[in-house]
């Protein structure tokens, strides 16, 4: 992590287990298991130390406002008391330095008035995972009984969606199920009148493929061109879709912050609820300890934090792309990948992604049709002459 580009995202994670089982989770049900031996919540002491982390690291970084994403396991498992204790600590030691912009990314089974008033009372906007309609998202997102959560998920965004909250409402998080049809996914996850809906690839590696993929097919390139053609193509947008979006900004030569697209680093560290600072979450799907960096909040002040190698990662040397990639003519747009995705246990992150086919022919298909827009664009304005 170059120390020019400070961390400017903090996903906290307030909760080390979670009331759902869902069967892709990157976090309890793939190669990770540190979860075991952290604290199910983060204590008031470890919230007082990070608050003084995140202060000095303001200060010294100059930053006037600093994003945090309360984050689990399920974050709502905390209860309203301990939410609002932790917003208010974490604001507390911001004062005078910095906002704090706070997130929650929830699956809403918890989701009450109660929960809803201190959300609202620290203005913390909150993104719902959804995976469709009750058949895909019950598919996978389901409670250790085996029984689905689509309706109680359905319900916690409806309270979302009520006029008094409907400022908190972040929009919906969506994991890709190449079994769903995908326009019938986008119209599902459109019925909530989502202000946002994230498209997440299924975390995988070279050792563990994406489910369903081919060989010689890009079978999930096929799933988003299919939404993006009728996101792109509607004569109104109907909301906002972070991949496609900043792909579309990636064709007409713009930086975007992802850290799944494009070169720009995207700034985020992870604090475990044991205080723990962790390399970016997904890299949890590659093998048990590959988000570890052996810091924490309470040991190690900013400048050692920024200044540590450990956020290269082991196997991979710095976050650069790898070498095939740096040859590759999308990489402006592509990036690489996800590093999760580049994983193999033989070199490890010295790959491409493990979407690689499917990424390209994506970002050719946003590429020619953004770009053909722009020819007959500027083709009518210069007949108009």
């Amino acid at each position: 992590m170059n120390e020019a580009i400070p961390f400017r995202q903090f996903v906290v994670k307030i909760a080390a287990r979670c009331n759902l089982a869902c069967d892709y989770c990157y976090v309890y049900e793939l190669r990770d298991q540190g979860w075991r031996n952290r604290p199910r919540l983060i204590a008031e002491e470890t919230v007082v130390a990070l608050g003084r982390w995140l202060r000095a690291h303001a200060e010294r970084a100059g930053l006037r406002t600093v994003d945090i994403v309360l984050h689990g396991g399920e974050p709502l498992l905390a209860g309203p008391d301990r939410l609002d204790a932790i917003a208010t600590g974490l604001r507390a030691a911001l004062a005078g330095v910095a906002e704090p912009r706070f997130t929650l990314q929830t699956n809403a089974v918890l989701l009450d008035e109660r929960c809803a008033e201190v959300l609202l009372a620290h203005r913390i906007r909150v993104g719902v995972s959804l995976d469709g309609d009750e058949l895909a998202h019950d598919r996978h997102r389901r409670g250790a009984d085996g029984r689905g959560s689509h309706a109680e998920t359905v319900r916690g965004i409806a309270l979302l969606r009520r006029e008094r909250y409907r400022p908190l409402y972040g929009g919906l998080l969506c994991t890709i199920d190449l079994a769903n049809d995908p326009v019938g996914t986008y119209e599902a996850l459109l019925a909530h009148a989502p202000p946002m809906i994230d498209l997440l690839l299924p975390h995988a590696t070279w050792e563990y493929p994406p489910p369903g993929a081919r060989d010689g097919e890009t079978l999930y390139a096929d799933w988003l061109i299919a939404i993006f053609d009728r996101w792109y193509g509607a004569p109104v947008r109907e909301t906002r879709v972070r991949i496609l979006e900043d792909l579309v900004d990636l064709s007409l030569g713009r930086a975007v912050r992802s850290e799944t697209l494009g070169l720009s680093p995207a700034g985020s560290l992870v604090v475990e609820t044991d205080g723990t600072f962790e390399r970016q979450d997904a890299l949890k799907a590659a093998y048990d300890g590959a988000a570890a960096t052996g810091l924490d909040v309470f040991r190690h002040d900013p400048a050692t934090v920024l200044a540590a190698t450990a956020f290269a990662g082991p196997g991979g040397g710095t976050d650069e792309p790898s070498r095939t990639c740096r040859r590759c003519p999308v990489l402006r747009s592509c990036g690489g990948g996800l590093r999760a995705h580049r994983y193999h246990p033989a070199n490890g992150f010295d790959n491409p992604s493990v979407y690689c086919a499917d990424l390209r022919a994506l970002i050719e298909h946003v590429g020619a049709r953004v770009r053909g827009d722009v020819r007959a664009l500027l083709a009518g304005l210069e007949r108009r002459r």
